[in-house]
C-alpha cells in the first residue's frame, strides 16, 4: 500500500486532483495529513523538555570484532 500524503494547506486543491490521478491505482491512497504539529520536535512541554535532557542516543549497531576475518575455506 502506498499513501500519497496531502499537506492540509493544500488539501482544498491537491486532494480532489491526485484521487481523480490514482482512482484506478488500487495500491496508491490518497490522504490529508492530520498532524498539528511534529511530535519529535522540542518545545514541547516540561515534562518532555525533562526527558530529553536525560535521553541518551545510542549507537544500537553490534560492535565489530577487532582483529583479522579468518580466510574461507574452499570446497
Amino acid at each position: 500500500m502506498i499513501y500519497c500524503v496531502v499537506p492540509k494547506p493544500l488539501a482544498d486543491d491537491l486532494y480532489p486532483k491526485l484521487v481523480e490521478y490514482y482512482r484506478d491505482d488500487e495500491n496508491v491512497t490518497v490522504i490529508v495529513e492530520r498532524r498539528e504539529s511534529d511530535r519529535r520536535a522540542r518545545g514541547g512541554s516540561p515534562v518532555s523538555d525533562e526527558i530529553a535532557q536525560r535521553r541518551t542516543i545510542r549507537d544500537r549497531r553490534r560492535a565489530r570484532v577487532a582483529g583479522d576475518a579468518l580466510p574461507l575455506a574452499h570446497g
